[in-house]
Order: structure tokens, then sequence, then C-alpha cells
């Protein structure tokens, strides 16, 4: 597959709103390997490919000692310089307070008070100290996936040093050590003949009597294995376009929807079958993932098309699609020379978009005004949050003296029933969730990883009072926000039942093959702030992402290695127990198909045994021999 396109020209400043110097908008993120990444995150080659050989490093040493601990005392606040980093160890230690030794990966941890930065994720270790804490080593890919290469042999006396500590350390933290276990291509163009074979991965229960896991709705085939069931070809893109956006994807009891260029095609979700299509005068700027009970939904488009003269004509037009019928039911704008908008949701009746200028709302029966931006504000709506509830971020003050207010407002009216002021110096933030309502935001830019996520923070929706804040070092957790430009585009988590579901940054297994690689889900409180303890493996070779909530249950994506296709799973919210649902085609031609798109750049639709996956950009190939697909559907035999 060729890599996908960077992304598309920025749009033209409307107004002089709140946010960044209005003459360069933030930008979108650009993507890698089988979509778009977030800022600041380098791009990396699509999961599971084999690499070049290269000689593996070398074994741990013996250990050194244990970490000392900093020294205890005040802290500065929120926004204040902050010193250098400290190196972090491996996976293995949750956060502590100043001068507390790191206990057992997956224990709970204690958050620092509101207000105070948040402490090292475990305390600095001393080189070569072994075990599940000891620092990820960067190995070959090709080494990962238990390819060809060489290293030095640990010699014996080392070797029984190693394991005494590690099983000392594990004693003595009261740890529990995990352990996983875990075709060629027909030379075809078309892949939708391409079959699949249920295989290993994991922990996984295989198949089932089509009941569903406990708490959740989701039934669990008889045999997971799946096949393609339809792709659909990327769209042509002009040559004045780098690469156009197709943002959006929708899935309803009759229709999978997508956003193409400058229309939004409904298919039939088993077969392919093009069942309508919705032209539109411009590309699609940003949707919406929320469908409201009838099955409606909101996209933001340009008015026209670029041109190389005029590569962008903002995002002004809002328009609310019915995915039954495939029709545009009503088509927006918002003052005299059209604002741009970069978030646009759907929650309780009302589409709300918010940008640089501000928000406004529709009601969505009829297009009425709800409410627009106030010239008297000293506040502006940077955008919302939908689904169960509507929840505003309210940007104040200056740029360089940035204060968010998180309100969870009435859809009907615009009324604030509850309001947290985030501390001054934070100057983004994403929606995660809005019921129960969790934020995301990289404060004093201290993630480190472009992912946009240092810490979460869970809200009352009722009264506004902060009940937690939960670290999550972009270091050792791998989920990722948009805060700059879209308020609720967060991937690789999921939220419920109080419970805030991440997955942690890949590390080398303890277990199985050499030099592979894994990583886990785990749960927190969303009342505590702490760490439940649970954890769901991905196994040995295999990387496990949250994709969504079923009941109680976790519904996550096995990104596979090089020689498997991919897997969903459903995760018992109680036991953590994972049931295998869907296992996609290992041969070749499929697989290319598949590792090209990621949960945290496409988007990924799961549903009683269908798997959609679709790309955000399209761009023109590089190589007029690849074929590329804008869509590539999966399915069980029931």
């Amino acid at each position: 597959m060729t890599q996908p396109p960077p992304p598309p020209p920025n749009q033209p400043p409307q107004g002089e709103g709140f946010g960044p110097p209005q003459n360069e908008p933030p930008q979108p993120p650009t993507p890698p390997s089988g979509g778009a990444p977030h800022p600041g995150k380098a791009p990396e080659p699509g999961y599971g490919y084999p690499q070049t050989p290269q000689t593996p490093p070398s074994a741990p040493q013996a250990p050194a000692g244990p970490p000392t601990p900093p020294a205890g005392g005040p802290q500065p606040g929120y926004g204040y310089p902050q010193a250098p980093p400290q190196p972090q160890p491996g996976y293995g230690y949750p956060g502590q307070q100043p001068g507390q030794q790191p206990g057992p990966y997956g224990q709970p941890q204690q958050p620092a008070p509101y207000g105070q930065p948040t402490p090292p994720y475990g305390q600095p270790g001393q080189p070569g100290q072994p075990g599940y804490a000891y620092p990820p080593v960067t190995v070959p890919m090709q080494a990962q996936a238990g390819g060809p290469g060489g290293g030095r042999k640990i010699n014996a006396q080392l070797a029984i040093i190693v394991s005494a500590v590690v099983a000392i350390a594990l004693i003595i933290g009261g740890g529990v050590w995990y352990s996983s276990s875990q075709g060629k291509d027909d030379g075809k163009d078309d892949i939708a003949t391409s079959g699949g074979k249920g295989g290993e991965g994991g922990t996984d229960e295989k198949g089932g009597e089509g009941g569903a896991p406990s708490g959740g709705e989701e039934k669990v085939p008889a045999d997971p294995a799946s096949k393609v069931l339809f792709q659909v070809p990327a769209p042509a893109v002009s040559e004045d376009d780098d690469s156009v956006v197709v943002s959006g994807s929708w899935l309803t009891d009759s229709v999978y929807a997508k956003s193409g260029i400058a229309e939004i095609v409904g298919y039939d979700p088993g077969k392919g079958s093009k069942k309508w299509s919705i032209k539109l005068p411009g590309p699609v700027c940003t949707a919406t993932r929320h469908v409201t009970d009838d099955n409606k939904t909101v996209v933001v488009h340009q008015p026209d098309m670029p041109t190389k003269e005029k590569t962008s004509h903002g995002c002004s037009q809002v328009a609310l699609i019915d995915l039954d019928a495939g029709k545009t039911l009503w088509t927006k704008t918002a003052g005299d020379q059209p604002m741009s908008f970069n978030n646009v949701t759907i929650s309780g009746g009302t589409v709300a978009a918010g940008g640089n200028d501000g928000g406004i709302a529709w009601d969505v029966a009829k297009g009425n005004v709800l409410w627009s931006p106030k010239t008297a504000d000293a506040c502006s709506d940077a955008g919302y949050g939908g689904g169960e509830k509507l929840v505003a971020v309210r940007r104040c003050g200056s740029y360089d003296a940035r204060e968010l207010h998180i309100q969870t407002i009435d859809p009907k009216d615009g009324k604030v029933i509850s309001e947290y002021k985030m501390a001054k110096g934070i100057e983004y933030a994403s929606v995660v969730s809005t019921d129960p309502l969790v934020m995301a935001a990289d404060v004093g830019d201290s993630a480190g990883d472009g992912s946009g996520i240092s810490d979460f923070f869970s809200i009352d929706n009722k009264t506004g009072k902060l009940l937690a804040r939960i670290s999550a070092p972009g270091d050792q957790f791998a989920a990722e926000c948009d805060g700059i430009t879209e308020l609720e585009n967060c991937t690789g988590l999921a939220v419920g039942k109080d419970r805030l579901y991440i997955p942690t940054e890949e590390h080398e297994a303890s277990g199985g093959k050499s030099y592979s690689r894994t990583n886990e889900i785990v749960a927190f409180d969303l009342a505590t702030g702490k760490q439940t303890g649970q954890r769901a493996d991905a196994g040995v070779d295999h990387t496990i992402i949250p994709l969504r909530m079923d009941g109680g249950n976790v519904i996550a994506y096995k990104v596979p290695p090089y020689d498997k296709g991919g897997q969903i799973v459903s995760i018992d919210g109680g036991t953590f127990k994972q049931t295998m649902l869907l296992e996609n085609p290992a041969t070749e031609a499929v697989r290319d198909v598949e590792t090209s798109m990621s949960p945290e750049y496409s988007e990924f639709i799961y549903s009683q045994g269908r798997l959609y996956m679709s790309e955000v950009y399209a761009s023109e190939p590089s190589s007029a021999d690849e074929k590329e697909y804008l869509v590539i559907a999966f399915g069980t035999g029931g």
C-alpha cells in the first residue's frame, strides 16, 4: 500500500475570535501509514509489517539497586515552567507521590492534589534494572515478530540473578505476572473473495452459541473467522489537491454510510451495493460520529470545490443528513461573512458547531437558530461534545492567558447546568465523554509525544465538581486526542460504567517469542482516579486498542502481526475475560489493506459480527500499480 497523504490545506481564518493567531490557524495532522496522525507524532510503519532484519539489542545487565525517589516539597501549579523531564521506567510502575516507592504494574495509583503537577510515572530506575519494569528496548520490527536476528547470550550467572530479582520484586510488590499465548496472496486484484480462518491470538475465548457476553449486546458467533464483505476503491483526487478530507462514517440497521469527495454514499451493510448518494457542493471538513434515534447526523463542508488558485473556501456549511432517506434535510451558515467551523456535534435534538469565532446551535427539526455568538461576550464557545449530554468548551481570556470553562448545557436553549473551570495555562481540552463527563488535556505540554493527553479530568455533570484527575503520561499510555481543532476527536479509549479504559504503549513482551511486542488495556475508576488493577493483555505480537463500550463490556481491536489478521474482542467489564467476536483473514492481499488503516488514524465501526474500516483522507496514489481503498468491510458467518 502507498503511504497516506498529507492533510488538506488550511482553512482561511474568519473574524477575530479567541484562539491561536488568526493568520496561522492550527493545522490538521499529517497522516502516517494508514491515515492521519496526531500533531507531533512521527510517522511509523504500519502495524505488523516485517522490516529489514537487524541485530537485536543485547540482554539487560544486572540490577544496580532500587530506584531513588526524588525529594519531596511543594511543587508549582499548572502552567508553571516545569523542571526538565526525568528519565522514566518501563511498564510496571503506576505513578506515586514523591517519596513513595513504585508498586507493581496494574495496582492503584494515588493522584497528585489538584493544582499540583503529577509526579513522574514511577521513579527513575538505575541502569540495567531488569524485570517487567525495565525500560522497553527499541528493537527491529522483524525481531519483534520473531524474525531472524542474533544477539549476545545471557550467561548462566546473570540469568540466575535476573530471575531472582524479578521473582523477589513480584513477591514483595504483590504483583501478578501475566502471560499470554497467543496465507499467501492469490494474486487477484479483487480481495473480496479472500476468506479467513480463525487462528491464535491473545487470551481470547473462541466462538460461542450465539449468546452475548455478560453485560453486553454483541452476540458471540459460533465461528469468529470473517471474510471480506466488500471494499470501496479510494476516490480519484484531482491534480490540484494534495489530499481531500473524507471524514465521516455511520452505521444503521439498513445502511453503512461513508463520506467521499464532496459526497456521502449509503451502502448495503452486507453487500456493499450503493443505495443512495448525496452530492455536496464542496468537500467535507468534519463530521460527528453521533446519530439520533431516527438516524440523522450532521457534517460540515465547504461551499465550493477547491482550485489551484483557492485551495479552501472555508468550512462554513453545516448540513443535517437523513441516513435512512439518503438526503440533506437542511444546510445552514452563520454570520454575514460565514463563520468557519472545525467542530460539530448533535445531542438532544440540537446541532451545535464551534470554531475560532465562537459557537452556534440549531434545532434538528427545523434548523432554527437556538443561540449564536454575542459581540459583548468576554468568552466564546470553542466547540461542543454531544451524545447523551451536550457539553461546551468555553474559552476565556487572551491567547497567552487562556482559561477553559467546561459547561454542561441544556441543548434546548444553551443554559448552563454546571461548570468546571480548568486551571489557567491549559490551552486546549478534548471531550472524551459527556456522560459520564470526562475531559482530556495536555497540561503544560507535558505529554511530549503529540498525543494531546497528559491528564484526564473526571467531572460531575450535575455540580461541575472535579471528581478525579488521572495522570496518563504520554510515554506510558497510547490514547490520543486532538483538542486543538476537533474537540471530540479522541481515539484509542473507552468510557463507561464509571470507568476509563486506555491502552498502554507497546513494550517488550514478557513471554513467547524473543523480541516480540505487546501492550495492555487498563482501567481507571472515575470517582477516585485510581487504577482498578484490571488488565487485558493483547497477547504476544499483538496490540490491543479500545473502540467503544458495549453495555459494561469493552469492544477492542487487536492489531495483528505481519502474518495474521486483526481481531475484535469483547472484554468483560467485571472479570476482564476476553471473548473473540471476529478474526480477519491472514492472506497477504487482505492484510495489506487492513494494516494500511488503524484505529488511531482511521474510522472503525464494529457491530454484530461486522467490522467497517475506512480512511479519513483521500489522495492521489503514488503508484499506478497499487490499489487503494476507501472502505473495507469484514463479516462473520453468524
